[in-house]
């Protein structure tokens, strides 16, 4: 399945002038490595432990009555490579902070309430043509020290055999916290865009804030 991204994935990206040679043509060479999402800290909150409900829906949880607190969006995106081709069944593991910036992790010292109706952390498989979607809520930001706070992000990791696994995060788009982040301004202004992400209201989701996350990983070279 010789899929390509489309123009408009590709200006999502960043990719600019380069998007005009990916539509119905794969790109020539290695691909435009400098556009591989860029990797961020693991963070020391990844979990621990198994647990059963691992699916696409964060908001709730096997067992439990109700929804997770906060403010509920959609993410979706690709899973793509060097070539602007998809990645197909890449795992992707997705974990965050509840609404209050607390993580359902035994390690967290930040004193926020808990919420046991919010999963926390999902497990997803990308389709034949590299996508994945899943429904979470916003994150809350949650106190480094006295003086730095992470703003709202999500940690993704995602690997398959024959490629680089990537750990990233994903930032929402006009949070004051992003400014002053010592991990997101690691970065140059053009990564920070590819790791962004702007959310805006989706008729397909009865209303609800939809984002789209695109993740382009490097295959190994041989």
């Amino acid at each position: 399945m010789d899929k390509k991204i489309t123009r408009r994935t590709a200006l999502q990206l960043g990719l600019g002038a380069a998007a005009g040679s990916v539509a119905g043509a794969a790109i020539p060479g290695p691909g435009p490595s400098h556009c591989v999402t860029p990797a961020q800290t693991e963070g020391p909150f990844y979990p621990k432990h198994d647990q059963p409900d691992k699916d696409a829906d964060l908001t709730m949880v096997d067992g439990q009555t109700g929804a997770a607190k906060g403010e509920a969006i959609i993410v979706s995106g690709a899973v793509i490579d060097e070539s602007m081709k998809p990645v197909a069944g890449a795992l992707v593991d997705v974990w965050q902070a509840n609404t209050h910036g607390k993580y359902h992790h035994e390690d967290d010292p930040n004193t926020a309430p808990t919420d046991p109706q919010f999963q926390g952390w999902a497990q997803l498989r990308t389709d034949d043509d590299g996508t994945f979607s899943f429904k979470t809520i916003i994150p809350g930001a949650y106190p480094v020290s006295d003086e730095w706070w992470r703003p709202p992000h999500i940690h993704f990791k995602v690997a398959k055999r024959g490629y680089h696994e990537l750990t990233t995060q994903m930032y929402f788009a006009g949070n004051d916290l992003n400014e002053k982040d010592s991990i997101l301004n690691e970065l140059t202004d053009a990564e920070k865009s590819r790791v962004v992400v702007g959310f805006t209201p989706s008729d397909e989701h009865d209303g609800a804030n939809a984002g789209h996350f695109y993740i382009m990983i490097r295959k190994v070279i041989a």
